[in-house]
């Protein structure tokens, strides 16, 4: 594992990166589907400022929660606090963020929050499913040290690998994944079925909130 992908002189791509830009594409792709199927009053354009809207308020909730839990480390080095491309975003404050943004576009655009989240959900999954690659080649996310034979040994430089020299750990990283993409086809399958707005909403945080404790 290693997280940079390419390096070109003083340009650097890394997978935490490029994952996003992966998740936020396919995303966007299914969400533009599910707002026409749902008859969402919305255009293209401004399904892309839906898009414009979230995005960077979700990151910085996400940067803001991380931050917030390491302030020990951050209060010494608060330069460190800008740079999301060498990780630290904590989904919960990236969804958080996410919900505030949507709410205030849907009173913006007079359309149902309820509707438009559901048609996010799915997405929302998926994103993070693919996300959690990215943990995996940076070597955080990870779980406890095991010995069973899928236990991943990290670089030593890798956050991993400095909290567990030498050792095995769990690749929790990848269970979650699994598990994210258990609920985005439960969330995909279901999404027909008529139900009212709001239960695919409902059954994201739930199925989420299980999957986490797993």
């Amino acid at each position: 594992m290693h997280p940079i992908l390419v390096q070109l002189g003083p340009i650097t791509i890394r997978y935490y990166g490029l994952m996003y830009i992966i998740a936020i594409a396919v995303g966007f792709y299914l969400l533009w589907k599910e707002v026409r199927r749902k008859g969402i009053a919305l255009t293209m354009e401004s399904s892309l400022d839906l898009l414009l809207l979230t995005i960077p308020v979700a990151l910085i909730g996400a940067r803001l929660y991380y931050v917030v839990f390491r302030l020990d480390y951050y209060g010494r080095y608060p330069l460190d606090i800008f740079k999301i491309w060498e990780g630290g975003l904590a989904i919960h404050g990236g969804v958080l963020g996410g919900v505030l943004a949507v709410l205030l576009f849907a009173r913006w655009k007079r359309v149902s929050f309820w509707g438009l989240a559901d048609a996010m959900a799915p997405s929302l999954v998926l994103g993070q499913a693919i996300g959690r690659i990215g943990n995996l080649m940076n070597g955080d996310a990870y779980g406890v040290p095991t010995t069973l034979p899928w236990g991943i040994h990290f670089p030593a430089d890798s956050p991993a690998g400095m909290a567990y020299p030498g050792m095995a750990t769990h690749p929790a990283m990848i269970y979650e994944m699994i598990l994210d993409l258990a609920i985005f086809a439960y969330l995909w399958a279901t999404r027909k079925r008529g139900y009212r707005d709001g239960f695919a909403t409902a059954m994201y945080f739930i199925l989420y909130a299980i999957a986490r404790s797993v």
